[in-house]
């Protein structure tokens, strides 16, 4: 722990459209999983709280929901916290798709940004996957939208250029006493992190049709005397058809979805850990506030 009198600390919030690699990027400085992630949008549900520790600073990265245009309740309450996470925090990362570009989401989070005074950092992500000669020009044109402070060229997912980043959030962190133990991770509390870690399997496992209507809840977790814990979990499924695809034939795909998920946390957790999947129909849940309230999202009816 470094002396009281030299630390700093902040919080960043990570936004931007669907996709565009916040998850990965949280992972990659964090240097463990603490949020999940998939190819498919919209994977982060609720925010989550990573901590870095670079020398004297703690930075507290806020992973955000996808920002994008809300049709359901469910839909709403994310791109709420999304928001909400930026407002809570001292300033805001906006992580840009250099592959997809300037797309309308982008602008429209540009638009809502400008209207905010605080300082914004730009990050454009996946710069491998495009011609270098690209970048100049989409980063030119994404500062005549907003005049970003500080610009960075990432590949979150081949961690390149996050050294820079995250020594440049180091140094502009306030001076002030940590706001987590030097030895925690995240915020995410271990019965939230195992319905996630279960719902990135069904995202990662299904068809398209199934992962946005499939929402995990752990409904039990006991602790067991070998040190070992039993986790029960209950996946709510809006139709009977989407819940005859997650259970698949004979059972397969549930039993294959449980089984990446426990040797995943298993891993995490570094202890074993029993797993049980329950799946139960429930039409119309992303519109219930008490299952939204449920993923530890804000539920503004």
């Amino acid at each position: 722990m470094t002396d009281q009198e030299t630390q700093r600390c902040g919080f960043v919030a990570i936004l931007g459209a669907p996709n565009a690699g916040k998850s990965t990027l949280v992972n990659a400085m964090a240097g463990t999983k603490v949020t999940i992630v998939s190819p498919k949008p919209q994977t982060t549900r609720f925010r989550v709280r990573a901590v870095l520790i670079e020398g004297p600073a703690q930075i507290i990265l806020v992973d955000t929901p996808g920002i994008f245009a809300p049709r359901r309740r469910l839909d709403r309450a994310m791109v709420s916290a999304a928001w909400g996470g930026a407002k809570d925090a001292d300033f805001a990362l906006l992580l840009v798709d250099a592959k997809s570009g300037i797309t309308e989401t982008v602008r429209g989070i540009i638009e809502r940004l400008a209207q905010q005074q605080r300082p914004v950092w730009l990050a454009l992500n996946k710069v491998d996957l495009i011609p270098p000669e690209t970048l100049l020009p989409l980063a030119a044109e994404l500062h005549r939208m907003l005049p970003f402070a500080e610009t960075f060229m990432i590949s979150a997912e081949k961690k390149r250029g996050l050294e820079k980043l995250r020594t440049k959030l180091a140094e502009v962190m306030q001076p002030g006493p940590w706001m987590f133990p030097e030895d925690e991770l995240s915020d995410l509390p271990n019965r939230m992190l195992a319905a996630e870690v279960v719902r990135e399997q069904i995202l990662r496992q299904t068809h398209e049709e199934v992962p946005h209507h499939a929402s995990v809840e752990t409904e039990q977790w006991t602790e067991r005397p070998d040190g070992s814990a039993r986790v029960d979990c209950t996946i709510y499924i809006a139709r009977a058809t989407q819940k005859a695809i997650l259970i698949g034939e004979g059972g397969a795909r549930i039993k294959e979805i449980g089984k990446r998920a426990r040797l995943e946390l298993t891993a995490l957790l570094e202890r074993p850990i029993h797993l049980f999947l329950n799946v139960k129909e429930r039409p119309g849940w992303d519109e219930e506030g008490g299952r939204i309230r449920a993923l530890g999202l804000e539920d503004d009816g």
